[in-house]
This record gives C-alpha cells, structure tokens and sequence, in this order.
C-alpha cells in the first residue's frame, strides 16, 4: 500500500467531519432563530425543536389552518405560508422567498433583526392547548 492510497480515505473522512460540523452549525442557527421568532409572536420557542409541529406552529402564526402541513410537502407551495409568515412580522414576499431558498440566512436576520411581530389574519388567536 503507497501513500496515496492512504490519503483518499482519510481526505473523505475529514470532508464528511467538515460537512457534517457545518450541517450541524446551520442547523442550530435555525433552530435558535425560529425560537426566537415563535416568542416574538407569543408562541412557544421549544416548538420549533418538535418536528412537524414547528411547521404547524409556523403556519399557525399568520392563521393558516393546521392541514395546510400536507401542502408543504408539495414543492415551492410553501412559500406561500412562508410569504404569510413574514409578513405578520412586517416584511415583504421578498423575505418568504428568502427563508425558502435561503433560511440559514433570512431567518437570523428576522429574529434578531427589527422585525417584530404585528399579527396577521387569524394568526391573532391562540393555538389549542398551546399556554
């Protein structure tokens, strides 16, 4: 065995622990943004470590019902409550786009940027069993 045929694994395990750190970085940025943001709009902020149930609590924030979690398995169809959840944080369609593509970026900028919570539609009502 050469030396070459030593440094191929050991380049794709220090990739894969690089990869992986990073996953885990980004992860948790928008994890601690998106508590951020469900207690700026009176939400519970550990919701947005449940999964599935963030996305109900996301949609719940502008007033979508509930079942609307089925359509965000459909592809760009979830830009639609995301375009619906910045705004009752009083931004543009702009910033729906943005957390779609880009929510590792957009969504820290909400949270600890001046983006404030104002309501939206039924988004004003408190989720059943949620204090």
């Amino acid at each position: 065995m050469n030396a070459d045929q030593g440094a191929m694994p050991a380049a794709a395990a220090g990739f894969s622990f690089v990869w992986s750190l990073l996953w885990l970085v980004v992860s948790v940025i928008v994890v601690v943004s998106m508590w951020k943001l469900f207690d700026k709009a009176g939400r519970p902020g550990w919701a947005a470590i449940v999964p599935f149930y963030n996305i109900i609590v996301m949609l719940d924030i502008p007033g979508r019902p509930a079942w609307w979690l089925i359509l965000c398995f459909i592809p760009f169809v979830i830009i639609v409550p995301m375009v619906d959840f910045v705004k009752a944080y009083g931004k543009d369609a702009i910033w729906g786009v943005g957390i779609y593509f880009l929510g590792f970026i957009f969504l820290p900028l909400m949270a600890f940027g001046d983006a404030q919570y104002q309501g939206g539609g039924a988004g004003s009502r408190t989720m059943v069993g949620v204090g």
